[in-house]
C-alpha cells in the first residue's frame, strides 16, 4: 500500500484521525483488538462506514479477532502524519487563540503551534505555554523562517479574507478558519472552515425537535 496517498475523501481523514484517538483509548484501557461494530458504537456512525475507510486504507483484521488497535494506530499514524511533524502558527490571540495553543500543548502531538500573531501591544513579545506572539508585522519573516505551513486564523471576520490572502503569499498551504466569514478558496492551499454559530444553531434545531 502506497501511505503517501493524496487522494483520500476529505471526511475519510477526517474519520481516520476520530478513529486513531478512539483507539489510543482502547489501548489505554488494556484493550488489543475492536470489531468495526465497536469503533462505530464509539463514534455513533455504521459498522459499514467503518469497513469502506479501513478498507481504503488497506487494512483488514481477522474475523475471530477484528482488528489489532495498536498496528490500526500505527499505520493511520503513517498516513496521516509526517515524519517531521507540522508547524503551525495562531493568528489572533483572543480567547479563542489562547485556547487553541493550551489545548494543542496539552496534546503533545506532531501537530505543534510554533508561533503566534497579533496587533495588540499588551499580547505582543510576550509567550503563551511556550509559543511565542510576535507583532503581525513579522508574519512573513516568521513563517518562513520557521517553516510554517499551517494557519488558524482567529482574527475579526473582517480581516480574514485579507489575512489569508497574505498567508498564501507568504507560503502557508493549510488554513483553518475560525472566524464566522466564510472564505473563497485558494489555489494552493487546503481550506478548512468551522463556523461555530452554524454548529450551534444545528444543536439547537435537534434540541428543538426533542421539546
Amino acid at each position: 500500500m502506497n501511505l503517501s496517498m493524496k487522494n483520500l475523501p476529505d471526511k475519510t481523514v477526517e474519520r481516520l484521525s476520530q478513529y486513531r484517538r478512539s483507539l489510543n483509548n482502547q489501548l489505554a484501557k488494556g484493550k488489543t483488538h475492536i470489531f468495526s461494530h465497536e469503533i462505530a458504537n464509539l463514534l455513533h456512525i455504521t459498522p459499514v462506514q467503518v469497513r469502506r475507510d479501513i478498507m481504503l486504507i488497506g487494512y483488514s483484521g481477522t474475523l475471530r479477532k477484528g482488528y489489532d488497535i495498536k498496528e490500526m494506530v500505527v499505520l493511520i499514524g503513517k498516513i496521516i502524519d509526517t515524519d517531521e511533524g507540522i508547524k503551525i502558527a495562531v493568528i489572533g490571540m483572543g480567547n479563542l487563540g489562547k485556547a487553541f495553543i493550551h489545548y494543542m500543548y496539552e496534546k503533545r502531538t506532531k501537530l505543534k503551534i510554533v508561533a503566534a500573531f497579533d496587533i495588540n501591544p499588551d499580547k505582543i513579545d510576550k509567550s503563551y505555554e511556550d509559543v511565542y506572539c510576535y507583532h503581525l508585522d513579522r508574519l512573513e519573516e516568521i513563517i518562513n523562517e520557521m517553516g510554517i505551513t499551517v494557519a488558524i486564523i482567529t482574527t475579526p471576520p473582517e480581516v480574514a479574507s485579507p489575512m489569508a490572502d497574505r498567508l498564501k503569499e507568504a507560503g502557508i498551504t493549510g488554513i483553518l478558519n475560525y472566524t464566522p466569514r466564510a472564505l473563497s478558496p485558494r489555489e494552493g492551499v487546503y481550506l478548512e472552515e468551522h463556523d461555530m454559530i452554524t454548529s450551534l444553531e444545528k444543536v439547537s434545531y435537534f434540541v428543538k425537535l426533542r421539546d
